[in-house]
């Protein structure tokens, strides 16, 4: 049996993150492969702005639960590249939005025919075993709990006890 099958629980989040970095560079290389200039990291803002004309960071960040630092920085990346632009909101003078640039909106017409692929060789990976229907609703309710109580309070009171 491979190690981190066998160790369990210890190497959760190694297996969650070596499956996570497989997955991504699967995902790139298909970009690659079809000449598309887009990175599967960029993939959490760009979702969110194909869904809205227009997010603020702070709607960034709640979406994603990360800090308005982290969601700025994803941002400021995107800016970068000149797929993306902050302008303020024309239904809230007070509140910067983030767009897309005429860029930005080339290149999600380029990657939503890959993100539909995606989505139906996942949902066929999921459906190949009883227990891959179950995977997303299982990884929900895990998160959800974590967030209630995170992990290092659930180790804490074990072992101070």
């Amino acid at each position: 049996m491979e190690l981190y099958q066998s160790v369990g629980f210890l190497l959760f989040g190694t297996r969650l993150k070596r499956l996570s970095e497989v997955f991504l560079a699967d995902v790139n290389r298909v970009y690659r492969k079809n000449r598309i200039r887009f990175e599967a990291g960029w993939f959490p803002v760009f979702y969110l702005l194909s869904q809205q004309e227009e997010v603020s960071i702070r709607q960034i960040a709640d979406a994603l639960h990360v800090s308005h630092s982290a969601a700025s920085q994803m941002v400021s990346n995107l800016q970068e590249k000149g797929l993306v632009k902050s302008t303020v909101s024309r239904r809230d003078a007070r509140h910067k939005v983030v767009t897309f640039t005429s860029k930005g909106a080339r290149l999600l017409d380029q990657v939503l025919p890959v993100w539909q692929a995606l989505e139906a060789a996942m949902q066929q990976l999921a459906h190949e075993t009883a227990e891959g229907r179950h995977l997303l609703p299982a990884l929900t309710v895990i998160e959800n709990s974590l967030r209630e109580t995170p992990v290092f309070n659930r180790v804490e009171a074990r072992y101070h006890s």
